[in-house]
């Protein structure tokens, strides 16, 4: 019975078994296939609204861009974006992808490493999250990649943009394009020596037409064989069609970061351009505003040869076969050669004048001057160009010579370069020339770097520095920068170096949460009081800076930072408060305390001032930058109460080493001055030689019974007037200025890295 009931047992069993097999293997779950992409792949240019993918390693090195903030255009690098949002680390990873639709704002910011930029619309977006699919959801194993389009040209290792006016082949149907506003180095095509305008761009037909209009407006001709866009007309003044009145800001919104270089010639910036959006312009107004106008036209391609005056008024030189002649105003409407006194006969020979002596400078502004330039990405090539032409007539107002100015610039993008040094070029035709020739490095804008590079490397004896002009760096920053400038800048104040800040469309009220650094202007700049901060709300507004701008770096009785004798300083007072003092006399050595500091630049970044009363006993009065005010300082001098006492100068020079200079900052002169009006009880000799080698400057003044050994033990240095003698304390006042005169011709002849 038990042996037939076994049987059934493994019958059923070996039954149930086969039965359950096929069922197992029809409900097993098929395994994810994850595709890899690149780190240069955006999100734009898969056509699937939602998939996953694996990152590389090493995508943030790259700097491929990205544009948003948890929600991002679709033309970001879908990897750095993963990076941006924390959903992977830079060692790669799985990603999912999910499309939405377009934003009217994307806002840049600064996280986990990645720079995303700013960017006021865009047609699509996308958001990521970590890569691990949802129970049940199978993404597609491979991608489905929009066909590429004929945008790029291939150069070399990178990838170029086409000029504007650059013609691809007849084939290419017009369409929207998903190029990246990314900025890259374009060829200029050369232009001939006569007026001939390069074809029109390859893109839509509208676009295509706008250019045409535009082009034909700035050079006053009608567009040939092109249907009016009016129905009214005038025959003697025919209007033309303007670009919007914000052609100069065609993708931005007050207060955006520009992510680059985006022209009207590119239809897929978000906007495109219609008949019914061109505003009418009066037909009498037949002149656009060179001013802005020209310099955006001139972003589409090379037009003729032209000639910018200082004044800023642009005139065509007329191209005719025999010599040179005087230009011609382009824009007036029946101009001619005629007019202009050409003659059309070979002209005759003229004695050459001799050539005007070199000029040496303008001995009034002698200063050795160096421009930090935004060469970063977010710049874009035209704004860089518009910087180019700023620092050119900064070099013609300045009147650069050896007897003058000496003029010279670092580009910093992720790294400052030298591209022209202080004594390089001799005259302001030189360094214009020298700036033409400036080509954009790209990067992030790490203005700390650079700051930190001027004030080790750049003002130095071998690159130029003269060592009795002051020193001063005008940074120009486009937004903000991408990294932390105070510890930099204080070092290079402290250096002697006068730093000026130019904000170009700097952060507005919604922007400043991105910033790296708050309040990084006012913590970089040699004074707080808005004369070395000039914020420019516009790149087309930049050259209304260069006057102002000229006039402050000029000013050296205002460049306070190379006044480094009197604001680079720690200084310790030690002050006697024995009972052979006395009341009056110490109200009077307080006094002469009081002058001293009234002669230095008080606050955190300038000289810092601290106080020691001693006796037998030693008293903290106040520590270095407690009062980093000049008037609350004095007020502190005044507030010290007389103490009474015996007298161990020893213990009271070791206290002041202990409790001030141990928390002097670097690159801060460390400066003692000891005054006592009898011998201590103490040794002095082995406390003063301790502080002598912490690199402390000690000026001993004694008074009425000093002990004039004990005051050269003090003294670093007794045969350079370290030491004071004075007969009286009513004296003591008559000792002011050659302690400040000490203090500073020693620095002066202090030698500079």
């Amino acid at each position: 019975m038990i042996r037939s009931i076994t049987v059934v047992f493994y019958v059923f069993l070996l039954s149930w078994t086969c039965w359950a097999k096929p069922n197992g293997s029809k409900n097993k779950k098929p395994k994810q296939v994850v595709p890899d992409i690149e780190c240069d792949v955006r999100a734009g240019k898969i056509n699937l609204p939602e998939f996953i993918a694996k990152c590389p390693a090493h995508c943030k090195e790259t700097k491929q861009q990205v544009y948003g903030t948890g929600v991002f255009a679709s033309i970001s690098s879908i990897c750095n974006a993963a990076i941006h949002s924390g959903v992977i680390t830079n060692a790669g990873g799985k990603v999912i992808v999910r499309k939405m639709a377009g934003q009217n704002v994307y806002k840049g910011s600064n996280a986990n490493g990645v720079r995303s930029l700013s960017l006021p619309k865009w047609r699509e977006s996308f958001v990521v999250s970590v890569g691990k699919p949802k129970k049940g959801v199978i993404y597609p194993s491979t991608l489905d990649y929009a066909p590429s389009r004929p945008t790029y040209v291939k150069t070399g290792p990178k990838d170029t943009r086409l000029s504007a006016f650059t013609t691809l082949p007849p084939t290419t149907a017009p369409e929207a394009t998903t190029t990246t506003p990314e900025p890259t180095t374009t060829a200029a095509p050369t232009t001939t020596a006569t007026t001939t305008m390069p074809p029109p761009p390859p893109t839509t037909t509208k676009a295509r037409a706008a250019v045409h209009k535009i082009r034909d407006a700035a050079f006053n001709r009608a567009p040939p064989e092109r249907t009016p866009t009016t129905s009214q007309s005038n025959s003697a003044f025919p209007r033309r069609d303007w670009p919007p009145s914000s052609y100069s800001r065609p993708d931005w919104f007050p207060g955006a970061r520009r992510p680059t270089d985006v022209s009207y010639a590119v239809p897929d910036s978000g906007y495109a351009w219609s008949e019914t959006e061109t505003p009418e312009i009066p037909a009498r107004d037949l002149r656009p505003d060179i001013s802005e106008y020209e310099r955006w036209l001139y972003s589409f391609g090379p037009y003729p040869p032209r000639s910018t005056d200082i004044d800023g008024s642009h005139k065509m030189p007329l191209h005719l076969p025999h010599g040179n002649v005087e230009p011609v105003d382009a824009w007036k409407q029946d101009a001619n050669p005629y007019e202009s006194g050409f003659s059309l006969r070979e002209p005759e020979a003229l004695p050459r004048a001799p050539e005007p002596p070199a000029s040496q400078g303008d001995p009034n502004c002698k200063v050795d001057l160096a421009f930090l330039m935004d060469g970063s990405w977010s710049i874009g090539k035209r704004r860089f160009k518009i910087q180019k032409d700023f620092l050119a007539e900064v070099a013609q107002v300045i009147n650069v010579g050896m007897a003058g100015p000496m003029m010279g610039i670092i580009q910093y993008g992720d790294e400052p370069v030298t591209e022209i040094s202080l004594r390089a070029h001799s005259s302001s035709k030189d360094v214009k020339s020298a700036i033409d020739k400036i080509v954009q490095k790209g990067g992030m804008s790490n203005v700390g770097k650079a700051l930190s590079y001027i004030n080790k490397q750049y003002f130095s004896d071998a690159n130029g520095n003269r060592g009795g002009a002051p020193n001063v760096a005008v940074v120009l920053v486009d937004g903000w920068p991408t990294d932390k400038v105070e510890e930099a800048s204080r070092l290079a104040r402290e250096s002697g170096i006068n730093i000026f800040f130019v904000t170009i469309e700097g952060p507005d009220e919604n922007e400043k949460q991105n910033l790296v650094e708050a309040n990084f202007v006012d913590k970089a700049v040699c004074r707080t009081n808005g004369f070395f901060s000039l914020p420019v709300n516009s790149w087309f507004a930049l050259r209304k800076a260069v006057q102002p701008l000229v006039k402050r770096v000029c000013d050296t009785d205002r460049l306070v930072c190379s006044k480094t004798c009197i604001n680079a300083n720690d200084i310790a007072f030690v002050i006697d408060g024995s009972s052979s003092v006395g009341t009056g006399n110490f109200r009077t050595v307080l006094q002469f305390v009081a002058n001293v500091t009234r002669e230095f630049e008080i606050s955190d970044t300038d000289t810092r001032v601290g106080a020691v009363q001693y006796t037998y006993e030693q008293r903290l009065e106040f520590a270095f930058g407690q009062y980093n005010n000049k008037a609350e300082l004095l007020n502190a001098i005044k507030r010290i109460n007389y103490w009474s006492g015996g007298t161990s100068t020893g213990a009271a020079i070791t206290f002041a080493a202990e409790q001030l200079f141990s928390k002097s900052k670097p690159n801060k002169r460390k400066i003692m001055i000891v005054i006592t009006d009898g011998r201590s009880y103490d040794d002095v000799r082995a406390p003063a030689l301790a502080v002598h080698r912490q690199g402390v400057i000690a000026y001993s003044i004694g008074i009425a019974w000093a002990a004039q050994d004990e005051l050269e033990y003090i003294a670093t240095d007794p045969d350079k007037e370290h030491s004071f003698f004075v007969d009286e304390f009513d004296n003591l006042y008559k000792y002011v200025p050659k302690i400040i005169h000490n203090i500073c011709q020693e620095f002066n002849s202090q030698p500079r890295n």
